[in-house]
Order: structure tokens, then sequence, then C-alpha cells
């Protein structure tokens, strides 16, 4: 397992913090306490596991963990998985096949690293801790020569899913995949149906992904676990704003090899 580690103090509250890949078992279970809390304990997900209050399925034993860990508690804050090309070759596909076909994508997969499992404490959330989530992963993108970062990003649907449609529906045509790249949710989420013309609220996740270049490769899925609606997203690393490219790979001075 790869240890580059950023290291860096800036944030809102001034608090020191260190993001890098998790290191031991006990930080990838840290790690999944902090999904169980966020998923479950908040947003109500109903899902298996094979430990109490832990977040687990069978993709975790074969991803890299990113983690954030806040220095002064000394407690993981932020976390995202990584599953890179060449494991999810040796294990069958990526998790976003469960949700989507992805055949459009077929020629990207020995570039593409998939991404998920994305959360962030509730009490940090002002910002930080994404900026430096992103920076842990463009600096992995960068150092591993990957060109596609693709995951699906969720929307609640504590509304009936409303709000889902409405983002859709309501994104601009340069958001959208060319038909190229288009993939197929394998359970859609009945968009024209629940769309109400109500301004859509952006989750700060999907709201990222689309300023620094991502494209929504399709229609939403529907999570019935998670109880989410799941748009698939699609970064080329080459198409990645530039400003941003200079943010999150900047603090990469600091990493130890």
């Amino acid at each position: 397992m790869q240890e580059h580690l950023i290291e860096t103090v800036a944030s809102r509250e001034k608090v020191g913090y260190t993001v890098a890949l998790a290191r031991s078992e006990e930080e990838v279970r840290e790690a999944q306490r902090l999904r169980y809390k966020v998923f479950v304990e908040e947003l109500g997900a109903r899902i298996p596991t094979t430990v109490p209050h832990h977040d687990i399925d069978h993709f975790d034993a074969y991803c890299e963990h990113l983690v954030v860990r806040e220095s002064h508690a000394d407690r993981i804050v932020g976390t995202y998985r990584i599953l890179a090309p060449d494991v999810a070759r040796t294990i069958g596909g990526y998790y976003s096949e469960s949700e989507f076909r992805i055949n459009r994508l077929q020629h990207l997969r020995s570039r593409m690293v998939e991404v998920g499992r994305s959360c962030i404490h509730p009490d940090y959330r002002s910002g930080g801790v994404i900026t430096l989530l992103w920076a842990g992963l463009a600096d992995y993108m960068v150092r591993n020569n990957y060109e596609y970062l693709m995951g699906c990003a969720s929307i609640g649907m504590a509304d009936g899913g409303h709000n889902a449609a409405n983002l859709f529906t309501q994104l601009d045509a340069a958001q959208l995949a060319p038909a190229e790249y288009r993939t197929f949710p394998r359970h859609g989420l009945p968009f024209e149906h629940l769309a109400n013309g109500q301004p859509a609220l952006i989750p700060p996740l999907i709201k990222g992904y689309l300023r620094v270049g991502a494209w929504v490769c399709g229609q939403p899925a529907w999570d019935p676990d998670f109880n989410t609606a799941d748009l698939l997203l699609l970064l080329p690393m080459a198409r990645m704003n530039s400003r941003y490219m200079r943010h999150f790979v900047k603090p990469a001075a600091a990493v130890a090899a």
C-alpha cells in the first residue's frame, strides 16, 4: 500500500489536519465507522454489514482508503475509497457497475480510477476537509499517471426524489458527457415524473465535481439501500480546470514518499 502523505494546517478553524492513504487495518476500520455514522445513523441507509457499526462491503478489501485526520482530536473526519483500474480488472469490475451500464467507457478502463463512499464527519463540513480530500485524490492521480476519475455521487431522497430530478433536468448541456461517454442506470429514477421545476439544491460533492470539470454521464439511478439518487460522474484529468489543478496539486510539494 502506498504511503504518500500531504500535510496542511490551513482550515477555517485553524486546526491541523493530515491527509493520507490508510496505512493500517485499524485506520480502515475507523474510516468504515465514520461511513456508518454518516450513511446509516445520519442518513438512514439500510445496508448489511459484517461488523456492527461499520459500513463494509466486499469492495473494501481491494480498495485504498484516503483519510483526513484531525490532529488535535486524533480522529478521522473525512474519507474516500479508491479502486485502481488494475485491481478492478482483477476482481471483475467497478462498484459503479452495480448501478450503471458503462459499456461506452470500456476503452478507458486501463486508465480509469473509481472513487466512492465519500463522507465527512458532520462537525467538519466547513470546506477544508473536502479540499484536502480533493488534494489527496489529485495527488494520487498525478503520481500514478491515471487519466480518468469516475464515481457515483448521491442526492438524498428524503423529499421523495424531487430535488434529484430537478437537479438532473436543470443541468447545463456542457455538464453532460458527450454521447460516446454516456452510461445507463440499471434502476432509473423516474425523473420526468418527479421534476417540479423548483430550483435544485446541489450537494457540495456534486458541485465540486462540476466545478473542476467533471461530466454527468447520464440519467440518475435509484439506490434503494441508501435511498439516494446517484449520478455517475466522469472527470478526464485533461479537462480539469487548470486553476483547480494548481490548487489541488500544489500541496504535493509537502508529500513524503
